[in-house]
């Protein structure tokens, strides 16, 4: 489906093709019409709607010597509303690695050992590290203070900052020296 909608960006993709569709919007015109409304020449005006309607977006029907287009306003609703549907918007970034990021940031300050070279400074790239460290605690299980220090010391000394994080963070909760993960 990814390809149907790179196709009809494409077919959009022109502000002269966008403005035939919003001509075509309003009423049927003929290539001529198009042409001297937009003070194109009309062989341009042919290859825009050769490709809009290579998209589905208009069609043409013979009125004596002239071929007059029109836009299918069904079709375009229809391919708007299915191609940016959820599903179809998830199909879009199927093969992309979405913790790409995150594998970028944990490279940058992971030493070979797993543990921090650093605690990064700036949001983002802290927050990379916090959703890769949390990922030690299990689900449901309660943690002492204790406990908590001593898994986080596996990636750097400064357990204190790593567990106020994962509570800032609302990555962990905290409750009389109690800790669980969300």
């Amino acid at each position: 489906m990814s390809e149907e909608l790179v196709a009809l960006f494409k077919a959009l993709a022109d502000a002269s093709r966008v403005k035939i569709v919003g001509l075509l919007a309003n009423q049927p015109y003929s290539v001529e019409e198009l042409a001297a409304l937009l003070n194109l020449k009309a062989s341009t005006v042919s290859h825009h709607l050769t490709k809009l309607s290579k998209a589905g977006l208009v069609s043409a029907k013979a009125d004596g010597y002239y071929n007059v287009y029109q836009l299918n306003q069904s079709v375009l609703e229809e391919k708007t509303r299915d191609l940016f549907s959820q599903q179809n918007m998830n199909d879009a970034v199927a093969d992309l690695n979405l913790d790409a990021y995150d594998d970028k940031v944990l490279k940058d300050f992971s030493k070979r050992d797993g543990s921090l070279k650093t605690i990064p400074a700036q949001r983002k790239k802290l927050e990379a590290v916090l959703r890769h460290i949390v990922k030690v605690f299990k689900p449901e299980k309660q943690y002492s203070e204790k406990q908590v220090n001593e898994l986080l010391s596996n990636y750097h000394e400064d357990t204190a900052t790593l567990r106020r994080e994962l509570v800032g963070n609302g990555l962990m909760n905290r409750k009389d020296g109690v800790y669980w993960k969300k």
